[in-house]
């Protein structure tokens, strides 16, 4: 397993894997509408605090996560996916431990946060498993499908 630059190349495939308009939220909150489209990942890919990466397993794509860089030393974690295939064999661990270790050398964060939807529980107990710790929770912060989510907001120092 590692992570590598995401890339122009890359576009289709994250096209491919989100396919519903709720995975689409689940996924990438009001960031994207769907369907998701080159034009789209092209300009938020494109700003300067975006970072993001691809996780490559047994040489095919396994998995998508960004870095959104918030001030020197804090940086957000975003938009984590792993691919159907390799759903329930720990590569999301896997993938957020390597996107840890490159933002603590790489970038010098001594702060990550990230933001999770309260019902994505398999999602919440692998960030509390990386240390992560529960600062805020938003009730009824989005609405999706005339239902609204409650937003946990979590950080973990480095």
């Amino acid at each position: 397993m590692k992570l590598r630059e995401f890339k122009g190349s890359d576009f289709p495939q994250l096209i491919e894997w989100i396919n519903s308009d709720e995975l689409n939220y689940l996924w990438g909150g009001p960031t994207y509408t769907f369907p998701l489209t080159v034009e789209q990942i092209h300009t938020h890919c494109g700003q300067d605090e975006i970072f993001a990466y691809m996780l490559d397993g047994d040489g095919e794509p396994a998995g998508f996560v960004e870095l959104y860089k918030i001030t020197e030393t804090h940086y957000r974690i975003c938009r984590v996916f792993i691919a159907d295939a390799y759903r329930g064999k720990g590569l999301s661990k896997s993938m957020l431990n390597l996107l840890i270790e490159k933002a603590r050398l790489d970038y010098s964060a001594t702060k990550l946060s990230l933001a999770v939807f309260a019902h994505n529980r398999i999602a919440r107990k692998s960030y509390e498993s990386l240390g992560f710790q529960s600062v805020e929770t938003e009730i009824g912060s989005r609405w999706v499908a005339d239902t609204r989510w409650d937003l946990i907001r979590m950080e973990k120092q480095l």
